[in-house]
């Protein structure tokens, strides 16, 4: 009889563990899905796929973040398979659009290894960040952490996806979009510089807004 309430609380966290994770999820499918997951800022147009992975991997943990950033690869490569933005570019994200083998892979890697570092690198880095800057009343000293911890998920993944695209599919990508292999890299860094930073900046306020408050109000009930 005394154990019984026992196996209801070590239940509990697991419930609230994966309600948490699905309604990340869904949010996730939304932005990937839908237009919502598009904000158009003058003529950049920066994606948020990458805030509820970098979410997850603050507030529920690293694992829960890269399986967030493995679903996140999952939907990127259906939306490039059955309903790609740019058809001609799908071969970059969809492995089934590719031509050959190493067209494949490269787009296997492209459209799922980013997406999974965002969660990885987001989650690790928040846990080594937040041992420096601890939350303290009053204090806003741990803002770093959950700042930190977001530009650096969100810019692995611009780095890794345009990294990828270069080292994979230059050439034939250089060709599609009317460019020279030799101006490639050039223009890949200036994407780097717009989109690039816009998503990270919009991450770091992302991670600062949401995960921040949840935090507190996580560790004021286990108090």
């Amino acid at each position: 009889m005394s154990e019984a309430p026992k196996v209801k609380e070590a239940k509990k966290p697991n419930i609230a563990f994966l309600a948490q994770f699905a309604i990340l999820a869904a949010i996730e499918a939304i932005f990937c899905f839908t237009p919502l997951g598009s904000l158009p800022i003058g003529p950049i147009v920066a994606t948020l796929a990458g805030v509820p992975v970098i979410v997850t991997a603050i507030i529920l943990g690293v694992r829960a973040g890269t399986l967030m950033g493995l679903l996140t690869g999952i939907f990127s490569t259906i939306i490039w398979t059955f309903m790609p933005p740019q058809p001609y570019l799908a071969f970059v994200f969809s492995p089934f659009a590719g031509t050959g083998a190493s067209q494949r892979l490269a787009a296997l890697f492209i459209s799922n290894v980013p997406r999974i570092l965002v969660g990885l690198i987001a989650g690790v880095s928040y846990i080594l960040l937040s041992k420096a800057f601890t939350y303290k009343k009053g204090s806003y000293k741990d803002l770093w952490a959950y700042g930190i911890a977001a530009f650096l998920g969100s810019m692995a993944n611009t780095i890794f996806v345009l990294g990828g695209i270069y080292a994979f599919l230059g050439k034939a990508y250089a060709d599609l979009n009317g460019i020279s292999y030799d101006l490639l890299l050039t223009v890949l860094a200036g994407s780097v510089a717009t989109n690039g930073m816009l998503e990270a900046l919009i991450c770091v306020i992302a991670a600062i807004f949401i995960c921040r408050p949840l935090k507190i109000i996580t560790s004021r009930k286990v108090r």
